[in-house]
């Protein structure tokens, strides 16, 4: 969830200061076609630099984010056993995967936790809590560390940036031309835009962003399957489970229904819509049922 969670915060300030930086420099002047009408085509460049470019200036970011807002600390050269397990694990397991060794850290929390970024395969990082390294076993380790780098080899991080890049841009476009309706309907603006364009456009936006969050939510939650089938392949079918069933145990997710679970669902909430993670249960489920 840490990785999601960094890579959405980063495109959100980015995509906000990409917005107000454009609109202090004029830009969103080319959204009103001689004060009459709304330009979509301009529009729709306008939204797609905004939407993709904090997307992917965030992508390009974000281990020297991930860094900085965990305080992770990377291991240059191994201090103890522990350190140097962890690097040659991650070393065996990315050759395994076929892709280039990432950076390998450590960050303070005394929760069980682990994330992977990078902007590209061969240029990633794998960093683990001190909670995960003193709640699991060596083989549990092991496991969240193939989880880990599955999610570098499958590229999802590239893919989330294309995904958020798609929304966001969709987001901005529908949010302005939903001001412009209610600027020129409702409020009979008829040259320019009023303060309805702006105010609506503002309250659209934030409300198109929540909906689009569910998208990006649902790819996030497919993802993690297949990085679970991923840590299964480089680490052992049964570590994984084990990783994950102490994960449970440790937060204590509860058990779900059986007839939920078979479903992968959590629950008929729509909280269950915005999670970027699928219940744990669900996800040991879907490794015991894979061959």
């Amino acid at each position: 969830m840490k990785r999601i969670v960094l890579f959405l915060a980063t495109n959100l300030a980015i995509v906000f200061v990409l917005s107000i930086t454009l609109r202090l420099l004029g830009v969103e002047r080319i959204l009103d076609e001689q004060g009459v009408g709304l330009d979509l085509n301009s529009l729709l460049v306008f939204a797609a630099v905004i939407g993709f470019g904090g997307s992917f200036i965030s992508l390009a970011i974000s281990k020297w984010t991930a860094k900085r807002m965990t305080g992770a600390r990377v291991i240059e050269r191994p201090s103890n056993a522990t350190e140097q397990w962890l690097v040659q694990t991650v070393e065996r397991q990315a050759q395994k995967a076929g892709i280039g060794m990432p950076e390998v850290a450590i960050f303070d929390s005394p929760d069980p936790n682990a994330f992977a970024t990078g902007w590209n395969k061969n240029d990633a990082l794998v960093a683990v809590s001190t909670g995960l390294l003193q709640h699991m076993n060596e083989e549990e380790v092991e496991a969240v560390l193939g989880h880990e780098v599955s999610h570098v080899a499958n590229g999802d991080m590239v893919t989330l940036a294309l995904i958020q890049g798609v929304v966001n841009t969709f987001v901005i476009f529908l949010s302005r031309v939903i001001g412009h309706m209610v600027d020129r309907v409702v409020f009979k603006t008829e040259r320019g835009h009023g303060p309805a364009f702006w105010i609506t456009s503002i309250v659209a936006e934030i409300i198109l962003g929540i909906l689009a969050s569910m998208i990006v939510a649902w790819f996030s939650r497919q993802r993690e399957f297949r990085a679970d089938a991923g840590g299964a392949h480089l680490a052992g079918k049964q570590k994984m489970i084990s990783a994950l069933d102490k994960l449970r145990r440790y937060t204590g997710e509860a058990h779900l229904p059986d007839q939920m679970a078979a479903f992968g669902i959590s629950g008929t909430t729509l909280a269950g819509l915005f999670r970027s993670h699928p219940p744990l249960e669900v996800r040991i489920r879907a490794l015991q049922a894979h061959a």
